[in-house]
């Protein structure tokens, strides 16, 4: 579970909306919110995840009598009544993954992360939400080949995914700064967020896989390629400091300031796991950024928002729970006696 400080400011029957709640970031979050002293109405439409995983990532927030999960799509679903009376809602409900943009299911990526934002923003302002904090990506600059990047730099998405994260952040903006507007909108653009619930699909869960059990994982590219990771609960807290953030309109970076090449990245994951990751080379792909690095001087002055986990302590906290789900883990054994 994630830990965030309980806060006193915290009315404890203030409401709030997650979407996604049945996610990696989704589910920490609502955790976060029960702990402050939140009431948290979860929404997923349980698709995007296996049921074993779901089930898994809902298993503390089921029996507290303060969550309730709708299984609902934003895309179709009616929301006025979801979120009657709700302060606040997050929202985290996406079609993820850059490289299955491309092609025949783009149109999912439109349903998810396009239309279901634009009906969420709409039902918020008929409802009188008096905030909406969205989750977007850094995938909608592009990447950062000169150093951090500021919010001021002109998005230029590498990949449609990046398309429909732009769009989902202007949406919101653009709902945010109607005149009149009764919601206001943070949009948090997270650079690559890790920790335990991570989605296997991603390069630090496939790395701790690979080093735990010896099964050789792709890389893209020549490993050069840098990243910004950002641990789940600076994620979460800084959702948490967006909600209460005095401002109409904005968007905001989430992220360290700090990067790693894939290649250091692996080398890091082989030291704490105490097994090197078994890797192989490919061609990079479509939509990859060569590097990606966030300035945080925005998050810092609007939120107050500053990175607490540090790659090394939040790489030994995943492998850590990965280690606690022992039952699906083969790890290799010494040869020899």
């Amino acid at each position: 579970m994630t830990s965030v400080p309980r806060r006193t400011t915290v009315p404890a029957e203030r409401r709030a909306v997650v979407t996604g709640a049945a996610g990696f970031i989704g589910s920490h979050l609502c955790e976060a919110l029960l702990q402050e002293g939140w009431l948290v109405t979860g929404i997923d439409h349980l698709r995007g995840h296996p049921a074993d995983v779901a089930a898994h990532n809902l298993e503390t927030l089921r029996p507290d009598p303060r969550f309730l999960l709708v299984r609902a799509d934003l895309a179709t679903a009616e929301l006025d009544s979801l979120l009657d009376g709700a302060d606040t809602v997050f929202h985290l409900a996406a079609r993820p993954g850059v490289r299955s943009s491309w092609g025949e299911e783009f149109s999912e990526y439109v349903d998810s992360n396009v239309l279901g934002a634009h009906r969420l923003l709409d039902a918020a302002g008929r409802a009188g939400v008096r905030r909406v904090v969205v989750s977007s990506s850094s995938s909608v600059y592009g990447g950062a080949e000169d150093g951090a990047t500021p919010e001021t730099r002109l998005p230029t998405p590498l990949s449609p995914y990046g398309a429909t994260k732009l769009l989902t952040e202007h949406l919101g903006l653009a709902h945010a700064s109607r005149p009149g507007a009764r919601t206001s909108v943070v949009a948090l653009r997270y650079f690559t967020v890790y920790g335990p619930r991570q989605r296997t699909d991603m390069a630090i869960a496939r790395m701790i896989d690979s080093a735990l059990t010896g099964s050789p994982i792709t890389v893209y590219g020549d490993g050069l390629q840098r990243r910004d990771f950002t641990f789940v609960s600076d994620a979460v807290r800084a959702n948490l400091l967006a909600a209460q953030a005095e401002t109409q309109a904005a968007a905001v970076n989430v992220g360290t300031g700090r990067t790693v090449t894939v290649l250091e990245l692996i080398d890091l994951v082989g030291e704490i796991v105490g097994r090197p990751v078994v890797y192989e080379h490919s061609a990079a792909r479509d939509g990859d950024a060569r590097s990606t690095h966030a300035d945080l001087t925005a998050a810092v002055k609007l939120l107050g928002y500053q990175p607490l986990v540090d790659l090394r302590t939040g790489i030994e906290r995943q492998v850590a729970w990965r280690r606690s789900l022992a039952a699906d883990i083969r790890e290799p054994q010494p040869v020899g006696g």
